[in-house]
């Protein structure tokens, strides 16, 4: 067999000779996982596949209930249909956008005597010398299509550890970019609102009409649903959300409809704090509102009043909603504590717990006492009677039974025996309810408040996935903070919730929030800005 070092160049490299100004991509195999479609989204460049990739795809493609898994066989039957013969794979395939596809083979892994002569493999030896690692061998395979390409070679990977290694041995590396939201965009969404100047008469006709066009120049930007600050030259302010955009540019809006206050069954009146809240209220409560994202840092008040919006909603027969779903991503931070037991819902009590905490303050077991009240002492008689009862009712068979219910129940967050608390109802009665993302996929959500929380550690095609589980008459709210996230796969461009907002900016259906101003306590608000 004639030496790889007087060998021809690979007929698939004949077939993908670039034009003029054409890069060659290297995809990582985080890549194909984070977007199976991703091998149709680089124009008509030239797309290289190590077979190193195809080897983790094929260890990962048997998780059977995970997103990877399912992404996994995707990408296989992607690359079965361009790719159905040794012929293809050999000579490579033109893709529909004009760009080509190939799998490669690194011939300098082959023939290691070739290897040692070539100065590029001499470099990545001497960096990253364990080439067991599929990391180093798709690196060394990016480095061999260099050699074999014009340049630029890029490798393309969502592993920063990676890009940093690749920059190492002097090969181009960047991040998947293709669903990353513009970086001037994401400064922008920092603004939680837009405050606009307007004469005091104009104040006046907006207060008595609830609307009030705004004119072409002070409309840029705006989109419709966006929330606004109208201040007169008197310092005079209302809060208003754009109601109508016309051809020409310019925006009508309207005044905000909120009630005083919103209750739980049986709770506590909540209102909003700040003007921000005001704004999420209003998009939480409008029934023509489908998709709700509010950023948040923590404290801010995003969890409580979702779930008291959501509640106050689906009081009676008459409500618009027949009950609340609450779902989050199930990602740790810090160690894991490894398998959870119980049932589904005993295992996303700890993840759904900060929903629980919220539900004790908007249906406390108590009612809040006045402070004047709170420490009056009991006499020495009723507390004997009080001490009586209780031993009575530990001691009943009927508050056994109860107790071994409720304790086992795992709904509620941490219920004593013989103690049920008020919002343990509604998740007993199905008011409530826990979905667990992984099991979401093919099912029609109808009629019901749907809250995805954390939503930023999500990929896009998982919020993808959700948001098209729901069906007539139910709304969907996703909340997070895109500055906290664990997922080491996205950040805070490329996260589900942030691409959400970015996409459905602007649509009837879809509205925005961004609050600032933590609410939760001083110590709370100072730590978020400090820490």
């Amino acid at each position: 067999m004639e030496s790889l070092s007087r060998a021809k160049a690979p007929k698939s490299q004949l077939l993908k000779e670039p034009k003029t100004r054409a890069k060659t991509f290297v995809l990582d195999t985080n890549v194909l996982l984070h977007d199976p479609q991703s091998i149709f989204k680089f124009e008509d460049n030239n797309l290289v596949i190590p077979v190193e990739v195809l080897e983790e795809l094929d260890t990962i493609k048997t998780e059977q209930s995970t997103e990877r898994g399912r992404n996994a066989r995707r990408v296989h039957r992607i690359l079965q249909e361009l790719l159905p013969d040794a012929h293809s794979m050999d000579e490579g395939v033109r893709l529909r956008n004009g760009g080509s596809l190939s799998v490669i083979i690194n011939h300098y892994m082959v023939d290691q005597h070739f290897a040692g002569a070539n100065p590029a493999m001499l470099r990545l030896q001497a960096v990253l010398p364990d080439l067991s690692k599929k990391d180093n061998r798709i690196i060394a395979c990016a480095l061999y299509v260099q050699e074999q390409f014009p340049p630029p070679v890029i490798l393309v990977t969502k592993d920063v550890n990676v890009q940093l290694k690749a920059r190492a041995v002097g090969l181009e590396s960047q991040d998947y970019l293709n669903d990353k939201v513009p970086e001037a965009l994401a400064e922008a969404r920092e603004d939680a609102y837009r405050e606009i100047p307007v004469t005091i008469y104009e104040m006046q006709r907006f207060c008595s009409e609830g609307r009030f066009d705004l004119g072409a120049e002070a409309s840029r930007g705006l989109a419709l649903n966006d929330y606004v600050l109208l201040r007169s030259e008197v310092d005079k302010t209302m809060p208003a959300r754009v109601a109508g955009v016309e051809a020409d540019g310019s925006c009508t809006v309207g005044r905000l409809r909120i009630p005083e206050s919103v209750r739980a069954p049986g709770g506590i009146p909540i209102r909003p704090r700040n003007l921000e809240q005001q704004f999420l209220m209003d998009a939480l409560l409008d029934d023509s509102v489908s998709v709700v994202t509010c950023f948040g840092k923590a404290g801010t008040g995003k969890t409580l009043l979702s779930i008291a919006c959501a509640l106050h909603q689906t009081q009676d027969a008459c409500s618009r909603y027949d009950g609340v779903s609450i779902s989050r991503p199930v990602i740790a931070v810090g160690k894991e504590i490894g398998f959870l037991p119980g049932d589904l819902e005993e295992k996303m009590k700890p993840w759904l717990q900060p929903y629980f905490d919220a539900l004790e303050v908007l249906i406390p077991s108590k009612p809040p006492k006045d402070p004047q009240f709170a420490v009056k002492k009991v006499s020495k008689k009723k507390k004997t009677k009080h001490d009586a009862r209780a031993h009575a009712m530990e001691m009943s068979p009927v508050a056994q039974t109860a107790g071994a219910s409720g304790g086992g129940s795992g709904n509620g967050g941490g219920a004593t025996a013989g103690i049920i608390k008020p919002y343990e109802r509604l998740i007993r009665n199905g008011m409530v309810e826990i979905e667990a993302l992984c099991f979401i996929r093919g099912r029609s959500i109808a009629r019901r408040f749907f809250i995805l929380d954390e939503a930023q550690q999500l990929t896009p095609h998982e919020v993808k996935t959700v948001i098209t589980r729901i069906a007539e008459g139910s709304k969907i709210v996703l909340i997070g903070d895109p500055a906290q996230i664990d997922n080491p796969y996205v950040d805070s461009r490329s996260n589900g919730l942030v691409y959400c907002h970015n996409r459905m900016r602007g649509q009837s259906l879809a509205a925005h929030v961004t609050l600032t101003k933590g609410e939760r306590s001083k110590l709370a608000e100072l730590a978020a800005d400090l820490l």
